[in-house]
């Protein structure tokens, strides 16, 4: 069980490193546009590839998808394919440590969006949690509210509408394509994350001048901790260890962001803002272990808006 727990641990973590490496792109000359794009490129191409070279009988019994399966997953894909579009283009404007703070809004987000799609009321206590996970987002952003200047706040607008379309991608990936193996599955979405990115960037990305072997690099890498590795780790630790434990385990994303912007960035971080983080960390983990009962009561009720 140990190894199916690090697992997950391992898959979340190397999400929490992706945008201090992000901005260390920026600083050689790179743009958000290629540097999205390509990690999706890439992302895409490892992962054909390895439905490619799957089992042949594998592919043929779980691969195969119909084209309405496929068109949702490549929706799916657009939604992931946006979110990191423009959580990477606010950490040109706030810093990385900044920028993991707000996106994780979507803990929050999501539970307005299910009453708003499914009229699933939130409960006094995800009320309570979200107040106290506003309360440790303000702690933790480090905002001088005496400064209204210290922080951009077109780099506030772009992550918090990160955070709004990443609790889109969540609603969509608990409900479509769960059938067949997981390979097929993150080959589609991840075809439509490169696909939406080019659509919105194809100027600056067809006309980049930047195409060269150093971009393919970052890409490579890029691709590794946030498209190919996650998905793969989640895959086999996830349904070991449980969806609730995963979530609660899935939270290291954020300090181990915040660690990696100190280290490989020089940002800064406050005492205050190590504790909003703790209580940021405990409300979510509180989250997710009340949402466990209403998650599975609702089950098939999500399952029937695909």
């Amino acid at each position: 069980m140990i190894r199916y727990v690090l697992m997950v641990l391992v898959g979340a973590a190397s999400f929490g490193i992706l945008s201090s490496f992000v901005k260390l792109a920026y600083r050689q000359g790179y743009t958000t546009p290629e540097v999205a794009f390509i990690q999706a490129l890439l992302g895409a191409i490892v992962l054909w590839s390895i439905v490619f070279f799957t089992n042949k009988e594998s592919r043929k019994s779980k691969g195969s998808r119909k084209p309405k399966e496929i068109g949702w997953l490549l929706v799916t894909g657009a939604t992931i394919g946006i979110t990191t579009f423009l959580y990477y283009l606010s950490v040109k404007y706030i810093p990385a440590s900044i920028a993991i703070v707000l996106l994780m809004q979507f803990s929050w987000i999501g539970i307005l969006l299910e009453w708003l799609l499914y009229g699933k009321k939130p409960l006094k206590m995800e009320l309570i949690v979200t107040a106290v996970v506003i309360f440790g987002t303000l702690m933790a952003s480090g905002i001088d509210l005496n400064q209204s200047n210290s922080l951009s706040l077109k780099g506030v607008g772009f992550v918090l509408l990160a955070s709004l379309i990443y609790s889109i991608y969540i609603i969509l990936n608990s409900k479509t394509g769960k059938e067949g193996n997981w390979q097929n599955r993150s080959a589609w979405i991840m075809t439509g994350s490169a696909l939406s990115i080019l659509i919105l960037n194809f100027q600056p990305i067809v006309f980049s001048n930047h195409l060269d072997l150093h971009l393919l690099k970052w890409g490579l890498f890029l691709s590794v901790f946030g498209t190919i590795l996650p998905p793969a780790l989640f895959a086999v630790g996830i349904p070991k260890v449980g969806v609730t434990t995963s979530g609660l385990l899935m939270t290291v994303e954020l300090p181990v962001a915040v660690l990696t912007a100190n280290l490989v960035l020089g940002e800064n971080i406050t005492f205050v803002q190590i504790i909003g983080i703790l209580i940021m960390i405990a409300a979510i983990i509180a989250m997710n272990l009340k949402k466990e009962k209403p998650l599975n009561e609702n089950k098939e009720e999500l399952d029937s808006y695909v």
